[in-house]
């Protein structure tokens, strides 16, 4: 199994970063990942105005995958995601869905026990371990991590968890893959801006998917298959991944348009999966024993 250390990160998806490592297809891969703050904050009484904006969002990569071109889909299933003891959430002045309540900033840090994030002594929350950003490079121009879009990137979902296959575009030679900001738990929306911030390990199988066109990104899962879309404009973004469903149905499973729109209308979920980065991130769900 190959390695990145926490050391070797990206704040950008750019077409022209140096490769960390270089794998071969089907290739197994642990990367070590720092928390969205690279561990910049670790109490509840540190200075947050102090805080170096410049190293936000750090995703560990990126890797170089031979045999992967422009056209190909790249495959990420996610074996095994491992995480600190300790998580820290943030809000505050003109952050997230509230931020216009606030004039200060708040830090919560949550011990995680057993399986569980310590919210106070009443409320335990069970975790719900998944990966924020995960991404391959764009075709063209440098994407901050913090950005979701085509390539991947910011999309604070949920379903990215261990078991889930993520498709995502290959743009440039090799990919270029990278990911980073777990979060030990999160709701859909990530309302207040940030999840339960965690470092941690993601361990991963990567391949390459040739002479294949599919609406990316996607999440498959063992019960569900999803397709995502991200745009500054939520209803923008609700109505492409719905499109990009429906188009999964026709290409992949002979579906008619009409069947499609029918389908989806009755047994697709469209969820949102954050409401608070630069775009707005939709999924939409279908379980997978209607198109097997």
């Amino acid at each position: 199994m190959y390695q990145l250390s926490k050391d070797q990160v990206i704040y950008a998806m750019d077409p022209t970063n140096p490769p960390a490592l270089t794998v071969a297809p089907n290739s197994r891969i642990e990367f070590e990942t720092c928390d969205a703050l690279s561990g910049q904050i670790t109490s509840e009484t540190d200075q947050f105005d102090a805080l170096d904006w410049n190293r936000i969002n750090p995703a560990t990569g990126p890797v170089y995958v031979n045999g992967a071109e422009p056209g190909d889909i790249l495959s990420v299933k996610i074996e095994q995601i491992e995480i600190a003891d300790v998580g820290i959430t943030i809000t505050g002045k003109n952050m997230g869905v509230l931020g216009h309540l606030f004039e200060d900033t708040f830090i919560k840090v949550l011990p995680i026990q057993q399986d569980e994030a310590i919210f106070s002594e009443h409320i335990r929350l069970p975790l719900n371990k998944m990966i924020g950003v995960m991404g391959t490079a764009p075709k063209d121009t440098a994407i901050s991590c913090g950005v979701p879009d085509l390539h991947g990137g910011n999309m604070d979902c949920k379903e990215i968890r261990e078991g889930a296959t993520i498709l995502l575009p290959v743009n440039v030679p090799g990919g270029l893959l990278a990911l980073g900001d777990l979060h030990a738990v999160m709701a859909d929306g990530e309302i207040c801006v940030s999840g339960l911030e965690v470092a941690g390990t993601v361990t991963v199988t990567v391949d390459v998917i040739k002479g294949k066109t599919l609406p990316l990104p996607m999440i498959l899962t063992d019960t569900h298959v999803m397709a995502l879309a991200s745009h500054e404009d939520l209803d923008v973004a609700v109505d492409t991944a719905v499109a990009n469903m429906a188009a999964y149905l026709c290409e992949e499973h002979g579906f008619s348009k009409s069947e499609a729109a029918m389908l989806l209308s009755l047994a697709g979920d469209v969820r949102i999966c954050q409401v608070v980065d630069p775009k707005k991130t939709i999924r939409v769900e279908l379980c997978r024993r209607y198109i097997a």
